[in-house]
């Protein structure tokens, strides 16, 4: 069994772990990286030499344009081979776990690329502005994010049967890693969307142009447009506006257990990068 054989059959095994759809992908690309390399060798051939020599070589120093790979992505690429190498000795495919040897490199948590108080007024300014179904679906979109937290494929995910407005809470069901849960409808939130639907009983929240869900690509576009209307010199991304949320909330608690929950992060470790990122607390403290 080759090494490309073996992945098929970790693929499917991630599914029955209920990974996520986004982890599944990742995790495939690095392996046929790993399997392009190494000439798909069968997979009992594949020993920690092989790996280690893979995981020094410019394949994974280096993205396909030749520049230097971040080392958060080179960590990445670590977790999945060690993850599918780790399978294939479980599975009865090789004699030994080839990844055995490899560990993680030590970085530093990255820096939450929030948009600016200034920049987040701005885009907020231009929604206000939005007419037309288009543009008005925008505005709920990205306020729903901006508002809630949410990552941009849980809220495209979204069904109108999903906002409980006597309970100010917005059910999730399409979470990283699987699950469901919900986050708060805070009452502007819940007043804007209320408008977006209308008369409609059921359904996707936010529909495209043609009556079918909005896709994530398409969302992207159409809030770079939205940063480039709104005078925003460096643009925005959907994940800024999870930061965004996340240091807001932070400045208001500074409590990381209530950033934690409102995000629905799995672990708590995961929003203290918004208490590092809070320099005005660290220059007040030291002033």
């Amino acid at each position: 069994m080759r090494i490309s054989d073996a992945l098929a059959m970790f693929l499917v095994q991630l599914q029955a772990d209920g990974r996520s759809s986004h982890t599944i992908k990742q995790v495939e690309r690095h392996v046929r990286l790993l399997a392009r390399w190494a000439g798909d060798p069968p997979v009992a051939e594949l020993g920690h030499e092989h790996v280690a020599r893979f995981l020094a070589s410019d394949a994974v120093r280096e993205r396909a344009d030749g520049g230097a790979r971040k080392a958060s992505s080179a960590n990445a690429i670590r977790s999945s081979v060690r993850g599918f190498c780790a399978f294939a000795h479980g599975a009865g495919y090789a004699a030994k776990n080839a990844a055995r040897l490899v560990r993680r490199a030590r970085t530093r948590p990255p820096t939450p690329k929030a948009l600016s108080d200034v920049d987040a007024a701005k885009l907020l300014g231009a929604l206000a502005g939005a007419h037309g179904a288009d543009e008005l679906r925008d505005r709920a979109l990205f306020t729903t994010l901006l508002r809630t937290g949410l990552r941009l494929g849980s809220a495209l995910a979204l069904d109108i049967e999903d906002l409980d407005f006597d309970a100010g809470e917005v059910r999730v069901r399409a979470l990283k890693g699987g699950g469901e849960d919900a986050v708060v409808m805070p009452g502007d939130l819940a007043a804007l969307l209320r408008e977006h639907i209308g008369h409609r009983a059921g359904g996707a929240l936010f529909l495209g142009s043609h009556g079918a869900r909005i896709g994530a690509r398409h969302a992207r576009r159409r809030l770079a447009q939205w940063a480039k209307r709104a005078g925003i010199a460096d643009g925005a991304h959907p994940h800024q506006l999870r930061h965004t949320c996340g240091q807001r909330i932070y400045r208001r608690t500074k409590d990381v257990l209530v950033v934690a929950s409102a995000l629905l992060h799995r672990s708590v470790a995961s929003a203290a990068i918004y208490a590092r990122a809070d320099r005005a607390a660290v220059r007040a403290a030291m002033g």
